[in-house]
């Protein structure tokens, strides 16, 4: 039997186990990619391991969340991260310099290598034929100091592509059904792989659009091949010599296979609060529109940028509509200055903001109460958008420019004819914003500024784990609801202490105070606990706060990844009938609890509350046992 594209990578970058679907392996790691809303804990965790230098063939540190500087937080956070990772030997990436992941596809990915990111759409680099992969911070402070990546192996899910895309209808429609087929749990334990001749037909630019979503699936990653079509965009940025051809063998063999009609696609819109909530633009309606914002690591790249731009032109956006547009990278904001598009987009009425994450995460741009906002971005979860009571739909970038014109959700085929863009022979090439690492990180001083807190560290397993229920929330719990990512928020990411005063608290005001009242406890979830990012600060402040462990339906991958690396026990209801029993502020107990983790995925909890007892199941690699067993990963690398 032949092998698909995930598998020849990682057979390749095999260091342990065997590549059998569900079996515990672990994986060499080329790059890593951090940004500042998760990078300051990283650095932290990376020091605290005490390596002089980073072992990857390629760090990157970017700066590209905290951007608004309201007060000294952010600016102090860049300046450590600036300083870090001059004496570790990573490169930094200035802010303005772009976000993360569109920096990365242009400047230093390369197919064929494995890609380590401290943000969950780091999978934006399978559009170049990596093996790319969001994680934990201390997963990645492992890997820069050399360390393996430890992952379950996944199974690998063709999606075949077929046919065409017809004018109007984009890469962000094709990601748009793939969730709406599969759902946002439906890639959890799956590599997504695209094949077929629709491959062919999609630039590097939409094809990252595609594995970027690919996180709201849950997958791990998600991969196309690297193919004459990635050479020529490495060639247009210069780096025609980190180009190889990586494509599955011709006798491949997939665990499963969905097929998508390129040529049978609509304009579809993810409706709130939930991206696969998919319908068609034309089902959904002319519902009136407040704000459109366009950009983000999904859709701000050149080509994007150009067809927005070439829909504004000469026209004059509707009196009713904010309009925000963020270019993904300073390249792109250059050509766009250039060749007159950005004077377009200007002129037409929108407001540009700094090549940023931006409003994605929440920072800045929040919709008036009660507004519909159209955005181009991969996430619409209630409130993310820093506006509790925003109606958030997520569109392609030439849905969101008509209906900025129009001031209804408008399907762009009614427009006219659709923008013809080429893709450049040859990008701009200026890295003058990526600052190369000290030759000698002795001589470098790492600056820490008042608001970088230490990070709570656990403590071995207890052999009695017991305590209150904190609280018991419903189905598809995000890590937005376990620790809020706003504008207020995200400058003290690197303050776990004043941090975890909001853990929850979009579930129930309350929780902090009572896990703090009560010495921490258990915390019950519904299916797909901890969704979305991959912020290891709704694991941290959970632990600053005494949680013991979380008893859920299920989990998303990153979250009880995270969970583990905090030495917080991450149980699944082998009955969930069981979750129906539990109530708020019941007690519960695990007796014998280091003889149970090391011996059986079945554990036996005890409501003392109800006086009865439920089975939960803990299913650990044997590696993943030690770390509870030590109390988190940062005890166990320090031990082993």
């Amino acid at each position: 039997m032949g092998l698909n594209l995930a598998q020849k990578i990682i057979k390749d970058h095999l260091v342990t186990g065997d590549m059998t679907p569900g079996s515990d392996i672990s994986i060499r790691i080329d790059q890593t990619l951090t940004q500042d809303s998760t990078g300051t804990m990283a650095y932290l965790q990376f020091e605290a391991i005490g390596i002089d230098r980073v072992k990857t063939k390629k760090s990157v540190a970017y700066i590209d969340h905290n951007t608004i500087q309201s007060g000294f937080e952010n600016a102090d956070d860049h300046k450590y991260i600036q300083t870090v990772a001059s004496k570790y030997g990573i490169y930094f990436s200035k802010p303005g310099n772009g976000i993360c992941h569109q920096v990365q596809l242009e400047r230093f990915g390369v197919p064929g290598m494995t890609l380590l990111g401290s943000d969950s759409h780091t999978p934006t680099g399978g559009g170049l034929g990596m093996l790319a992969i969001g994680a934990g911070g201390l997963d990645v402070a492992v890997a820069m100091g050399g360390g393996a990546y430890h992952i379950t192996m996944p199974k690998v899910c063709k999606v075949n592509l077929v046919g065409k895309l017809n004018p109007w209808i984009s890469a962000k429609d094709i990601i748009l059904e793939v969730l709406k087929v599969l759902t946002v749990k439906g890639g959890v334990g799956k590599v997504i792989e695209y094949a077929g001749e629709g491959v062919k037909t999609l630039t590097v630019p939409e094809r990252a659009t595609i594995t970027n979503m690919g996180a709201e699936l849950g997958a791990t990653t998600s991969i196309f091949p690297s193919d004459e079509i990635t050479k020529e965009f490495l060639k247009a940025q210069g780096r025609e010599s980190d180009w190889t051809e990586i494509k599955p063998d011709a006798d491949a063999v997939y665990d499963e296979e969905i097929t998508v009609n390129l040529s049978a696609l609509v304009p579809m819109a993810a409706q709130p609060h939930s991206p696969d909530r998919v319908d068609s633009v034309t089902n959904i309606g002319k519902i009136k529109v407040d704000q459109v914002a366009i950009g983000s690591c999904t859709n701000s790249s050149y080509l994007d940028m150009m067809k927005v731009a070439s829909i504004l032109k000469g026209k004059t956006i509707h009196p009713e509509v904010s309009l925000v547009i963020a270019p993904g990278s300073k390249q792109v904001l250059t050509m766009l200055a250039k060749n007159g598009a950005l004077a377009d987009m200007v002129a037409a009425g929108a407001r540009i903001l700094e090549s940023a994450c931006g409003p994605c995460i929440g920072m800045g741009q929040a919709p008036k109460t009660d507004a519909v906002s159209l955005r181009t971005f991969n996430r619409n979860f209630e409130g993310r958008s820093g506006t509790k009571s925003a109606q958030v739909y997520l569109v392609s970038p030439e849905v969101a420019a008509v209906s900025a014109l129009t001031g209804v959700l408008t399907d762009p085929r009614e427009f006219g004819d659709a923008p013809q863009i080429e893709m450049p022979k040859e990008f701009l090439i200026n890295d003058n914003m990526v600052i190369a690492p000290a030759e000698d990180g002795s001589k470098v001083e790492v600056v820490r500024g008042p608001n970088i807190k230490p990070f709570p560290v656990n403590v071995p397993l207890s052999d009695v784990v017991s305590g209150k229920t904190l609280i018991k929330v419903e189905d598809n719990i995000t890590t937005d609801h376990i620790m809020p990512s706003n504008a207020k928020l995200l400058p003290f990411r690197s303050n776990v202490p004043y941090l975890a005063s909001f853990c929850l608290t979009p579930c129930d005001p309350d929780f902090p105070e009572r896990a703090k009242a009560n010495n921490g406890g258990f915390i019950i979830g519904g299916v797909n606990y901890g969704q979305g990012s991959s912020r290891e600060h709704a694991a941290l402040a959970p632990l600053y706060l005494g949680v013991k462990g979380v008893i859920a339906k299920s989990f998303a991958r990153i979250h009880m990844a995270n969970l583990i690396n905090s030495g917080i026990l991450p149980m699944t209801f082998v009955n969930e009938a069981d979750y129906d029993s539990i109530d708020v502020m019941d007690e519960l107990k695990i007796e014998n609890a280091i003889e149970q983790v090391k011996k059986s995925n079945i554990i036996k909890v005890k409501n003392v509350t109800k006086n009865s007892e439920f089975d939960v199941e803990i299913n650990l690699s044997d590696r993943q046992r030690e770390i509870m067993l030590a109390g988190g990963l940062l005890n166990y690398t320090k031990n082993n």
